[in-house]
Parts: C-alpha cells; sequence; structure tokens
C-alpha cells in the first residue's frame, strides 16, 4: 500500500505498469472504520489516501514499484502534494512483510542519497485496508477530460511513461 498524495494519481500510473495486476484506491493509518471519501479528505480520521498495488513479482519488483512511486510523487514535502494538502496527502509505505520493509528502506536511504532535501516519506506496518468509493475507482481512466485529471493526473502518467517506457503495459 502505497500514498503519495491523491489515490488517483497513483492509480492511474500503476495501471499502466507491466506485472502489476490490480490497482484498488483507498485508505489507511487512521483510527475512524469505514471511512468516506468526504471524511478523509477532511483530514480529521488520520487515514492517508493510498493505492493496493497487486503485482507478479516474477515481472516486476517490490524496488521497481518503489522506483516509480518515488518518481511520480514529491516524498520531501510533509503532508503535501501540489495544491493538496493534508495528513490524507502525506507521502507513505504501508509494509506488509519485513522484506518490505527492509527494501522500503533501502530504497529511501538511496534516494536521500541523491536528494538536496530531506526525504519525509513514512514507513510503517499496514493496517486495515478501507476501499474507497465506486466512484474514485479507476478515477482517470473514467474521467480523463475533468480538469484535475488533465491538469494533474495525466502529467503523472506522462512523466511515468516517459521515465519508465520499458515498464509500460503492452510496451
Amino acid at each position: 500500500m502505497l500514498g503519495g498524495g491523491c489515490f488517483w494519481c497513483l492509480e492511474a500510473v500503476f495501471d499502466r505498469m507491466k506485472g502489476v495486476q490490480a490497482v484498488e484506491s483507498g485508505y489507511m493509518g487512521g483510527a475512524r472504520p469505514r471511512p468516506t471519501y468526504e471524511q478523509v479528505c477532511s483530514g480529521a480520521t488520520g487515514h492517508a489516501e493510498v493505492v493496493r498495488v497487486t503485482f507478479d513479482a516474477e515481472q516486476v519488483s517490490y524496488r521497481e514499484l518503489l522506483e516509480v512511486f518515488f518518481a511520480i510523487h514529491d516524498p520531501t514535502t510533509l503532508n503535501r502534494q501540489g495544491n493538496d494538502t493534508g495528513t490524507q496527502y502525506r507521502s507513505v509505505i504501508f509494509y506488509t512483510s519485513e522484506e518490505q520493509r527492509q527494501e522500503a528502506e533501502r530504497t529511501i536511504a538511496d534516494l536521500a542519497q541523491e536528494s538536496p532535501r530531506p526525504i519525509v516519506t513514512a514507513v510503517e506496518p499496514a493496517s486495515e485496508f478501507w476501499e474507497a468509493e465506486g466512484y474514485d475507482q479507476e478515477y482517470f481512466a473514467n474521467n480523463p477530460n475533468q480538469p484535475y485529471c488533465r491538469f494533474i493526473v495525466a502529467p503523472k502518467v506522462e512523466k511515468f511513461e516517459k521515465l519508465f517506457g520499458k515498464k509500460v503495459a503492452g510496451s
């Protein structure tokens, strides 16, 4: 589970990645059971917007997923991605195994050596995943002409395709 700002951006990118079998938008890391989009957006629940990425480890490694994750969001801004502000937009990796935790920490350490600013991405154990509402699933695919999608999501998809061309499904 990865949180890097609005889940629509992450979902749109990972949907296009070789080896990714499914991407679901949802919420994690908060205290309220079954939070709604409106509740999470208020910032009062403590949840982050995240994507749950199911992948085939024979086609794509966890490290490769993390490399894409770090390339398509700013891991140096605390509780913010562009104009989206609040703890629900924090940069966070929720791990499900000790191996994932170690790989996340190694990736962050490697990235920190090259970054002019501190990496603020949190690494936390996964908690309950709450699937987002139906209208938030595949949002970019279903609403490509919506202004947020055109001006915020589409450039991230284009950046992924430019930087990781060989990792784009169908290439």
